[in-house]
């Protein structure tokens, strides 16, 4: 039968996608996990080495949700969640070609985006790896590092697939020579520094080096870690390091995390805005580097609204109606028939489904139409 209840009837455990991953690095004494703890709102040790990652969810900051939970009022509204990840340095330490590899290298390479923590505060209790604070030769080396990783991985690729020609079928010496015979345009380029994301290569290529988990690929998010004495300048900070980096897909955080963590852990929100305002401090770095993880790593929020949930879905730019009905379940996607959709702009403004249907607002749609960012969707299908 046509089912035409609401997709909140599904519940989240079913899905078959997950959230979008960041994983944070950066140099011990940089200031990593108290980063971590003002994105999730945690309390991860901040002293000591950790052999373990710190794993915690981001509930996204959305005013349309508190909006249509205001006009359904749901018995469950549930924001879209992001998870970060703490990952803690090698053993042996990275930077300076000292290598990734290992687990290490396995946990960054199953991440959507990296996000780079550099140290720009003072204080002689903490002593930096290298002995003095200088964000931009930490940003050069961090990066230098994944670009080297890559170079690692693809020169062992080419390795494999040259001893696999000997005993292969033709065919698959034909397929082992194309995919050699590309992975090795890229290795000049690595080996001057050029990360992937400023090479060129497009359709079956993008494909192939995605399967790898290469790290110079992914979009990244550079926060530099400030003193408190630098709160005044954090235009500036960003506009700097953003000039020095110069990459479309590297976008660029300045905070005090110190401040920030402690100001959301205070209880009250109302607290947390006086303090910012006797601080002098704006958007919370929270919402700050959700933002910034959203766009960067190309992704929208679609609702599904009803009396009993009000629900945002995370999903990437450009996806279809069909998958992204199966954000939610995977039955809606096999069995998609159409989905109802209507802008959030315009639910709010004729104030119910039911009048946006009257209106003409509430649109039919098929498999192929391109979830907009703020779209709210009613899903046939058929199972």
């Amino acid at each position: 039968k046509i089912e035409s209840d609401w997709l909140f009837t599904f519940p989240r455990i079913l899905s078959d996608n997950r959230n979008m991953e960041i994983g944070i690095i950066g140099f011990p004494q940089s200031g990593k996990t108290t980063v971590f703890n003002t994105v999730t709102r945690g309390n991860a040790a901040i002293t000591g080495y950790s052999k373990t990652p710190n794993v915690g969810i981001a509930k996204v900051p959305d005013i349309r949700v508190d909006t249509l939970a205001a006009m359904y009022k749901p018995r469950r509204v549930v924001p879209a969640e992001i998870s970060y990840t703490d990952i803690p340095p090698p053993p042996d330490g990275f930077g300076k070609s000292r290598g990734i590899g290992g687990e290490y290298l396995n946990a960054l390479q199953s991440m959507d985006a990296l996000l780079i923590v550099v140290r720009d505060f003072a204080n002689p209790s903490v002593v930096h790896i290298d002995d003095n604070i200088n964000p931009d030769r930490d940003i050069q080396n961090l990066l230098t590092e994944l670009v080297f990783s890559d170079l690692e991985i693809l020169t062992k690729r080419i390795t494999r697939l040259q001893a696999g020609l000997k005993g292969a079928k033709p065919p698959e010496r034909e397929s082992f020579n194309k995919e050699m015979a590309f992975l090795e345009t890229l290795l000049p380029g690595l080996e001057e520094g050029l990360p992937l994301r400023e090479q060129n290569f497009q359709g079956e290529e993008a494909s192939c080096l995605r399967s790898y988990g290469l790290l110079s690929l992914k979009p990244l998010i550079v926060v530099v870690n400030i003193g408190e004495e630098k709160l005044g300048a954090i235009d500036q900070l960003e506009a700097q390091i953003a000039t020095t980096i110069a990459e479309k897909r590297i976008r660029v955080v300045a905070t005090c995390a110190q401040i920030e963590m402690e100001l959301g852990q205070l209880e009250e929100k109302a607290s947390e805005d006086e303090m910012r305002e006797a601080l002098g401090v704006g958007e919370s770095t929270l919402d700050r580097i959700i933002r910034v993880s959203y766009d960067v790593v190309g992704r929208i929020s679609f609702f599904t609204v009803g009396e009993d949930e009000v629900r945002a879905w995370e999903i990437a730019r450009n996806t279809t109606a069909q998958k992204g009905a199966g954000r939610i379940h995977s039955d809606l996607e096999r069995g998609f028939i159409r989905a109802e959709v209507i802008s959030y702009e315009s639910l709010v403004s004729c104030g119910s489904l039911s009048e946006g249907r009257k209106q003409g607002l509430l649109r039919q749609e098929g498999k192929s139409y391109i979830v907009q960012d703020g779209d709210i969707m009613h899903v046939l299908f058929n199972v």
